[in-house]
């Protein structure tokens, strides 16, 4: 796996890889209802789909 590690205009290093890994059950900041693993959240922030389960159902309700 790639390491995505990128060097700001100030000369820092910024890890994107472990800011996702550390950041992916927050949720994410807009009007869409998820967090940074691309699980479906309800009320409270509760995870209602996962990612696997969003994935499967699209998987199936395409090959119809």
């Amino acid at each position: 796996m790639t390491r995505n590690v990128y060097r700001t205009m100030q000369g820092r290093e910024v890890d994107m890889d472990s800011l996702l890994q550390k950041n992916e059950t927050i949720p994410a900041v807009g009007n869409v209802r998820m967090n940074a693993r691309g699980d479906e959240l309800g009320q409270g922030g509760k995870v209602v789909r996962t990612r696997e389960e969003i994935v499967a159902q699209y998987s199936k309700d395409s090959e119809e």
